[in-house]
């Protein structure tokens, strides 16, 4: 599992570690069962607090993402796929909204918004 730390993200870096594991559940890249690295492992691995890591992998719990196992560490959880799916695109689509207010108070039209989409997704 690959997680990439930003310092000029707007997100907090346990949300960044959350934001990525989520995905990678969505996307199938962990599935059911598979377990994550040690607390302490993640947090030498992306040079952060174990703190930082501790907080992100709680909030995984809380939202039922992984599940403990004593001695063993955390794995992931049963996931509704769909429903991971869904919240995410609730999210986005928020994000989304906030960027075409943007967009439109910079004087850009609708038209200029979708080929701008175009273009990022013809460079992914």
């Amino acid at each position: 599992m690959k997680i990439i730390i930003s310092n000029t993200s707007n997100l907090a870096i346990y949300e960044q570690i959350v934001r990525q594991i989520k995905d990678a559940v969505i996307a199938g890249d962990l599935r059911e069962g598979e377990p994550l690295p040690s607390i302490r492992s993640l947090a030498r691995d992306l040079q952060i607090s174990v703190i930082t890591t501790k907080r992100a992998y709680e909030e995984l719990e809380q939202e039922g993402l992984i599940y403990p196992v004593a001695g063993k560490g955390f794995y992931v959880s049963r996931q509704n796929t769909s429903m991971l799916k869904e919240k995410r695109i609730q999210m986005l689509e928020e994000e989304l909204g906030k960027l075409a207010v943007e967009w439109k108070k910079a004087g850009l039209s609708r038209e200029d918004m979708m080929d701008y989409i175009e273009v990022l997704f013809e460079e992914l």
